[in-house]
């Protein structure tokens, strides 16, 4: 659900994601095109359907993931710059993560992960026209004290080189990213940002009156942060900020989702780790996570099945993600990336 709060009278209306139930392949598939077009179809309980709000090709399919890596300051910065970019996004991971998240593996850069909503994020921006930069905390999350100014002149520094200090700037943050941005945009001028599953760290600092316009994603089901972010929603609307948020709810897995969101998990793979999953009671019969992916073991549930090498070495945090993604408990998401840079280019003037 995305909620406008400080002007309830303008564009931004209320999103909810429900279950939706369709007793033919028919009827499924007309409510699905239902679903894409209003993003307001009610979802009833007892079907496995695509996650909520999901768009596979919101993004340009001609668009290619091809980074610069550049090394400043003691870590690293990993950038991509689309032809005739409108704006830039910075870019910044949760703890534990890395800039080389947001890019697949290439020959530009070999270290680089690709996690799934990672990657999606980048490739939808890029889709856009926004110039995407990202640069890696570090340590293992972010500090918010002298790393902030580092990025702050390293951002001004990369605009600057590559002539877009002319540009609208966008932040989005995940997690201990989304603590940092908050922190970021306290001192730095930025069109609008987003602080992903995070409330961000407005009880720390005296919130300037030129703050940016803040849009708050994050999943409900997390009671405790919930009452946090709609404290802090309150606390910016009070200054005069414009601010909205997007809550992500759980949603069931299909045998098609981990093939539909990993490049490199085919489908039979997928389906067969869905099937897995269901029998030993990972998912219930409805495809729901039981369990926030973090405190499931089905890495275990794969050690006497003929599961492909290249799921068992190099995809677990691939797959992990999905999981806590489809638990809606606390993890990155790509899935609202449209409603978001609705959101960054509704603010661009």
């Amino acid at each position: 659900m995305l909620r406008r709060v400080s002007k309830p009278a303008n564009k931004w209306h209320q999103i909810r994601n429900h279950r939706l139930f369709a007793p033919v392949t028919s009827l499924i598939i007309f409510i699905t095109f239902l679903v894409f077009v209003s993003g307001r179809v009610r979802q009833q309980p007892g079907s496995i359907t695509d996650p909520p709000n999901q768009k596979r090709y919101s993004y340009s399919s001609s668009v290619e993931l091809h980074p610069t890596v550049e090394y400043r300051s003691g870590t690293d910065i990993i950038w991509q710059i689309p032809k005739s970019p409108k704006a830039v996004l910075f870019l910044a991971h949760g703890c534990n993560g890395r800039a080389m998240n947001f890019w697949d593996k290439s020959p530009e850069c070999p270290k680089c992960v690709g996690l799934p909503e990672e990657r999606l994020i980048t490739l939808h921006a890029l889709s856009h026209k926004f110039a995407v930069v990202a640069i890696s905390s570090v340590g293992e999350c972010w500090s918010l004290g002298e790393e902030r100014n580092v990025v702050k002149e390293t951002i001004r520094w990369w605009v600057q080189k590559h002539k877009l200090d002319t540009l609208p700037l966008t932040a989005l943050g995940a997690s201990s990213g989304g603590y940092f941005v908050s922190a970021l945009a306290m001192d730095m001028k930025f069109n609008s940002i987003v602080t992903m599953i995070a409330e961000g760290v407005f009880h720390r600092f005296k919130i300037p009156d030129a703050y940016p316009p803040t849009l708050f994603v994050h999943m409900p089901k997390d009671s405790s942060r919930l009452q946090l972010v709609r404290k802090n929603l309150e606390s910016l609307r009070q200054k005069g900020v414009d601010v909205a948020e997007i809550e992500c709810m759980e949603f069931p897995l299909t045998p098609n989702l981990l093939s539909d969101r990993i490049p490199e998990v085919n489908a039979s793979v997928s389906v067969h780790l869905f099937e897995l999953f269901r029998k030993n009671g990972i998912i219930d019969e409805r495809g729901y996570m039981v369990k926030d992916g973090r405190a499931t073991r089905w890495k275990d549930a794969l050690k006497d099945e003929k599961v492909p090498s290249l799921v068992q070495n190099d995809l677990f945090h691939h797959i992990q993600e999905e999981l806590n993604l489809a638990y809606a408990y606390h993890e990155m998401t790509s899935l609202q990336m449209d409603q978001i840079l609705d959101w960054f280019e509704s603010h661009m003037k």
